[in-house]
């Protein structure tokens, strides 16, 4: 065994020499053994550098071989350190503190936000920052070479030997170390995509052509590849905040950095011939969304050559230990620098302990080939509704070969077969299979999913405990049909439901959907205010485990209806349905009664109503997973715009009442910068005619224990109802950023929640006057309204809002305070 151990580090010595490779790790402190933040760390002579991070700690490496490394930091003297070996781990620098003031860069500590020549070096940076680049031309094309890798990291030989990589030991043939951080990491997924990408400045319009796409181990997987390429999100440094897994940094060429960040004029060297200077900057303060690294800027065009910045490990984010980001711009002339590679990594962790296994999101970009002013007319960069060629996940391996922008590594090579036999692999499948469970809620069997689980069980005052059992056809993340259905029994009314749909996309360009469906249920129908023509859509307010309140006011159900609908513009759909429904009250102690006659002497306990209506569905910068008749949405902000008009026929299929109704409602997300991030959320709607209890709207309210959207928390159901309302809502989450400033809860990484929310609505006499049901109607004719105040992020997953009765505060049955939580995985 010794003899084996000692002839392994025999070869990998020899395997060291022959690529002639440098490896060095440590940790920089001072005398008194804390660490120094932010040192710079360098090969003596040569261009090849890193930055410690906020703990002190560095990795760098090169493919050459140097035998001194250079530490230096701003308030220390410089110290060299001599390389015995190719590869050197776990070195412990001690600096001194600077003996003279000659031996002092310029700053320490916290920066002047005067007389620092690093700022007014700055200054110039944002007075030409539209002056560089693509922005000098009015039309601009290139190509684009991308490359995501998604690795495990931090692997160690109990890692290897766990139970849960048993019958796949191959897979650990392909451990690599990290040029950035310095762990050992295992790839597990590569994709590769070539594109052309156009853009017209005059008309603020990009778009990009898909010419090749390669991944290793789920080739024509569309759902994953979409999600892969929706995970990081294009950014321009000069811009004042970047946005990261929906997180907006401050970036440190803003023109608010000087509040935000310490800049030092670190250096100046000749790159490729121009005179660059460096500066070094690292945030004033903890547990904010910013970076720490340095960038190199032209002495003239005051362009930025090359960036290099990492998240710092303080700032409030959950899930990720470290984000690094590289960039680097190619000089075309004195005035004219392009970005020509783009490097971002993300380490994903449960924790931010430096020890601590997780995974490495990264993705390189490389430009070239870029041609300007050429002008496309404006139809060119009309957003294509669904676009799918199949051709472009099928090209060889010499045109890889010919088109990469970077030779893939041997082992970013051999992952592709690994991937493969990976597939193969069992225990590979299971796992597989578990995570898909946990993100769809279906368990998948051949072509048939079975779910969602999560609405297996549940309970109401009229059913009981209700279990429920449904699935839908899955063939692929491409199927253009679907059905789905489900049933679900109540012990208490000993009663059977069941719901049935289909959906058939019989045109692809546009996503013309032809769906139809049969829902008999129980329902709590005064939920939501804004409604939509989705057969199976239950509101979780009908059955929940737990509730703040008794509810028998429940509905039973029989909805029919056939419905079209078109894309003939992306994220803008159109369409039409015709339905036909039948009421009446689930439970003996709720009416749903109104009167048939002038005299108010005969009534009716049910409602059967016909009705057409028409929706137009906006949502712009919707990002969509799949080219399925069913699509996910990818988890980022986007506005949404909603109009619905609606007519109901009296005598058709014996229907009761002829009414019109429309609705409205529209949200819109606003990131703040480094404030956090607002939703404004309105909803308006009248309903011409006469019409009963059944079909009238109801004021939302919440009488669970959880957070329910568009719902106020203190209202209990019809508490309120109207045939003619307006809402508006307003919540805003910071993100952290005041309970960062307090010391005592800076480690906690909670993030504040404030939110206010009213509504006005009417009742025309015409409608009391056929109420039979028993129930007092009132409508918001005061503005009903709430106020609320939150904390997030607790334990990572939970949150919790605290909301107070604005008025109507003598109502019987008032609730005048209520805690509500949710659940949810948060970046």
């Amino acid at each position: 065994m010794k003899k084996s151990f000692l002839f392994i580090v025999f070869l990998l010595t020899v395997t060291s020499a022959i690529f002639a490779q440098t490896k060095v790790s440590g940790v920089v402190v001072d005398k008194s053994g804390l660490p120094v933040p932010f040192a710079n760390v360098a090969f003596k002579d040569s261009k090849e550098g890193a930055v410690a991070n906020e703990d002190g700690r560095f990795y760098i490496e090169s493919t050459k071989t140097y035998s001194t490394l250079v530490i230096t930091s701003v308030g220390f003297s410089d110290r060299e350190i001599a390389l015995e070996k190719a590869v050197s781990y776990n070195f412990n620098v001690l600096l001194k503190e600077a003996e003279s003031l000659n031996e002092v860069v310029i700053f320490t500590g916290k920066t002047s936000k005067k007389d620092n020549p690093a700022l007014d070096i700055l200054r110039k940076i944002w007075e030409r920052k539209r002056k560089n680049g693509l922005y000098l031309f009015d039309q601009y094309q290139m190509e684009r070479y991308e490359k995501i890798e998604f690795d495990m990291n931090t692997i160690d030989s109990a890692f290897m030997k766990n139970r849960l990589f048993r019958g796949m030991e191959f897979i650990f043939d392909h451990v690599d170390t990290s040029n950035v951080t310095g762990k050992t990491y295992l790839p597990i997924f590569i994709n590769e995509t070539l594109s052309d990408v156009y853009g017209d400045n005059k008309l603020k319009k990009v778009k990009e052509k898909e010419k090749a796409n390669k991944s290793s181990g789920f080739k024509g997987n569309q759902q994953l590849l979409s999600f892969v390429k929706d995970l990081y999100s294009d950014y321009n440094v000069y811009d004042n905040h970047l946005t990261f897994f929906d997180k907006s940094f401050t970036s440190p060429l803003s023109t608010t950095g000087v509040d935000t960040y310490n800049y030092v004029l670190k250096d100046s060297a000749y790159i490729n011939k121009k005179w660059c200077y460096n500066i070094v900057f690292y945030p004033r303060r903890k547990n904010e969304l910013t970076f720490k690294g340095d960038f190199w800027v032209n002495d003239t065009t005051f362009a930025i050559k090359k960036i290099n910045m990492a998240v710092t490990k303080s700032a409030n984010i959950n899930w990720v230990k470290d984000i690094y980001l590289e960039q680097e711009f190619d000089v075309v002339n004195d005035s004219v620098f392009l970005l020509t590679r783009d490097y971002l990594m993300s380490d994903f962790a449960l924790n931010k302990k430096e020890n601590s296994k997780g995974l490495y999101g990264k993705r390189t970009s490389f430009y070239g080939n870029h041609e300007f002013n050429k002008e496309k007319p404006a139809s060119f960069y009309k957003d294509e509704v669904a676009y799918a060629n199949d051709s472009i996940y099928n090209k060889s391996d010499q045109y890889w070969h010919d088109n990469r922008y970077e030779n893939l590594s041997k082992d970013e090579l051999g992952v592709y077969r690994m991937l493969d036999t990976l597939q193969t692999v069992n225990k590979f499948k299971q796992i597989t299979s578990l995570v898909t469970v946990l993100a769809s809620g279906y368990l998948n069997y051949g072509n048939f999913d079975y779910g969602p689980i999560f609405s297996t069980f549940g309970y109401n005052e009229v059913e009981g405990v209700r279990l429920r059992a449904g699935g839908r056809t899955y063939f692929g993340t491409s199927d253009t049909w679907r059905l789905q259905g489900y049933t679900a029994y109540g012990f208490k009314d000993d009663k059977f439901k069941y719901g049935l749909s289909g959906k058939w996309m019989v045109e692809k360009k546009n996503r013309i959907i032809l769906s139809a469906g049969n829902r008999r249920d129980v329902e709590q129908i005064g939920a939501s205010l804004t409604t939509t023509n989705d057969v199976l859509g239950r509101s979780f307010a009908s059955s929940s485990l737990f509730s703040s309140g008794s509810n028998g006011k429940l509905t039973n159900i029989n909805l029919s209806n056939v419905a079209v609908e078109i894309e003939p513009i992306k994220n803008l759909t159109f369409q039409t349905a015709f339905s036909y429904r039948t009421l009446e009250s689930a439970s003996p102690t709720f009416s749903l009664d109104y009167y048939t006659d002038a005299g108010q002497t005969a009534t009716k306990s049910d409602v059967k109503q016909s009705e057409v209506s028409f929706q137009i569905e906006y949502t712009p910068k919707r990002k969509t997973i799949g080219y399925a008749v069913e699509r996910d949405n990818v988890d980022s902000p986007y506005s949404r715009f909603f109009v619905n008009y609606s007519h109901g026929f009296k005598g058709l299929l014996d229907s009761d009442f002829k009414y019109e109704k429309l609705q409205l409602y529209y949200k819109q997300p606003i990131i703040i910068g480094p404030l956090g991030r607002s939703n404004v959320t309105v909803e308006m709607g009248k309903t011409f005619g006469t019409i009963p209890l059944g079909l009238i709207s109801v004021i939302p309210g919440n009488q669970t224990y959880f957070t329910i959207e568009n719902t106020f928390s203190n209202l209990n159901f019809y508490e309120f109802v109207a045939d003619e309302y307006a809402t508006a809502q307003w919540d805003h989450n910071f993100g952290g950023r005041i309970f960062s400033r307090v010391p005592f809860m800076r480690k906690l990484n909670w993030r504040e929640i404030i939110g206010v929310k009213g509504v006005y609505g009417t009742i025309s006499d015409a409608n009391r006057a056929i109420n039979a049901s028993g129930l007092q109607y009132n409508a918001p004719e005061n503005v009903y309204w709430e106020y609320s105040a939150g904390i997030g992020n607790i334990f990572k997953v939970f949150r919790i809002d605290f909301t107070w009765r604005g008025n109507y505060l003598n109502t019987p049955d008032a609730q005048r305070f209520s805690v509500k939580g949710s659940f949810g995985f948060y970046f």
